[in-house]
């Protein structure tokens, strides 16, 4: 591996480096840096952690001392916790130039963020839903002169599903100059980038990790089998360990939906654990002021959604507990990769119901890593287990009585609205997409109940034909 002037990169950008504490490339940096620096489109796929961000803000930055001007890059990310971790990186790196940066993400005034846009910055961090509604409402802005567009987890902003940023990508690659640098990067190959390369044009690099897998060799990675029941005793217990042996650890978990995230982080307050959530449902300032508390070990638990989950770079977490076992091995490399970042050890534990051994097994089959079982003392976990059964279910009740549940959906049909869509229609629509699959579950049942009275048939038949021919073998045997 060499050094950072060995791949183009001026001196005032190595001295920035050096004072963050960033002495040599990583790999993809490397391979990644010199074909941007010629002016090529690049597709980079590497370990979370392995300095993704990096490897597209230098040669940006180079490129921009060269001719600055106007809005020079917009950078497009799925979460509002990543644009300000990006945004962020641009701005130290890009000290010495006075860079300017604009954050355009929902939740925040749009008025002010029309006037920051306006005022042409050289680097526009956003995601894809908040700058195409300033696209469709306003033109005090123009970015017909960017000379880079960067896609950050790239797979989650371009595969269609339940957060499609589709349309919105659609406004904002329509102002946008056929002439410029398209940089992707991400984590996790899909089948969606794996197509872009057929695809893309000028003079298109790629370059993908050739690890075998898809999380770093100083990452230990554990699960507990544990019944449904119990698996909250476990939660309990593994963070009294880990805080009792190490006060000065930082530990993330990770769970499903936003209610279990705040359920979870109450419970664990009950038992006086320094805890603190990070979920879709709270108000931007709160979220980010969380995030800023655990960073500076304010806090020293964070319970969070999967919007934690991709690029946020939080130097001292020793532990990821996986509350869940997340549903598809990508979004488990991206929970795991929150530690064990940067060439440090870190620890993950996956909660591993009997329910959930298929999802273990097609983790194991993605990362090419198989995980160790954690050892736990059973007794110990059963000592807790009716406190804190107990305990979850006050916290379930007292969230009841805020109404969690009905802002969640208060929320939603904001959302709706303000992507164009009647919340009345919406809910007709997932209505009459439940029947259809209620009616597709009932005929793969009657299938399955056929078939199984068909072999029950041909079992009874099968046993009177030989309970038959006992009875022959015996009146022979009678008359002998």
């Amino acid at each position: 591996m060499g050094d950072f002037s060995s791949l183009g990169l001026s001196d005032w950008l190595i001295n920035q480096c050096k004072q963050l504490g960033i002495n040599k490339p990583t790999p993809v940096q490397e391979n990644c840096m010199p074909p941007i620096l010629e002016g090529r489109d690049c597709m980079g796929c590497a370990k979370t952690g392995s300095g993704k961000t990096a490897a597209f803000v230098l040669p940006v930055l180079q490129k921009l001392s060269e001719e600055p001007y106007g809005i020079f890059c917009l950078v497009l990310t799925p979460t509002r916790e990543l644009a300000y971790q990006i945004a962020e990186q641009f701005r130290v790196l890009g000290k010495p130039l006075g860079l300017r940066d604009c954050i355009i993400v929902g939740g925040m005034d749009m008025v002010t963020q029309a006037m920051e846009l306006s005022n042409q910055p050289h680097v526009v961090v956003a995601t894809p839903g908040r700058l195409a509604d300033h696209i469709r409402s306003s033109n005090t802005f123009s970015m017909s002169r960017i000379q880079f567009l960067i896609l950050d987890e790239a797979d989650r902003l371009l595969e269609q599903g339940c957060t499609d940023f589709t349309k919105d990508l659609e406004v904002i690659l329509g102002i946008l100059p056929a002439k410029r640098q398209t940089l992707l990067f991400s984590a996790t190959l899909t089948d969606t980038l794996q197509e872009l390369k057929s695809i893309a044009m000028n003079k298109p690099f790629f370059w993908e990790s050739k690890s075998e897998t898809r999380t770093v060799e100083e990452l230990d990675q554990r699960y507990i089998l544990t019944p449904e029941t119990v698996k909250d005793a476990y939660l309990v217990h593994l963070i009294q360990k880990f805080t009792d042996e190490h006060d000065d650890w930082s530990i993330i978990i990770f769970t499903n939906t936003c209610k279990n995230c705040q359920v979870l982080t109450m419970m664990l307050r009950e038992f006086n654990f320094p805890t603190i959530s990070l979920h879709s449902m709270m108000k931007q300032k709160q979220r980010f002021a969380n995030l800023a508390k655990f960073k500076a070990s304010v806090y020293k638990i964070l319970i969070a959604t999967d919007v934690a989950a991709r690029g946020l770079d939080i130097p001292t977490v020793q532990v990821v507990i996986n509350q869940n076992t997340p549903g598809l091995p990508k979004i488990y490399i991206h929970r795991v990769g929150r530690t064990a970042r940067a060439g440090r050890n870190g620890v993950s534990i996956t909660l591993v119901t009997q329910y959930d051994i298929h999802l273990v097994h097609a983790i194991e089959e993605q990362t090419q890593t198989k995980l160790k079982e954690y050892p736990v003392q059973e007794k110990e976990v059963l000592k807790i287990l009716t406190q804190v059964n107990v305990t979850r279910r006050e916290c379930e009740i007292k969230l009841e009585s805020t109404d969690f549940d009905e802002k969640k959906e208060i929320n939603k049909r904001k959302q709706l609205i303000l992507e164009g869509k009647d919340p009345e229609l919406e809910a007709k629509r997932k209505a009459e997409l439940e029947k259809i699959r209620n009616q597709k579950k009932k005929f793969k049942q009657r299938i399955q109940e056929d078939i199984e009275r068909q072999k029950f048939g041909q079992k009874k038949k099968n046993f009177m034909k030989h309970q038959q021919m006992k009875k022959k073998k015996k009146a022979v045997q009678e008359k002998a």
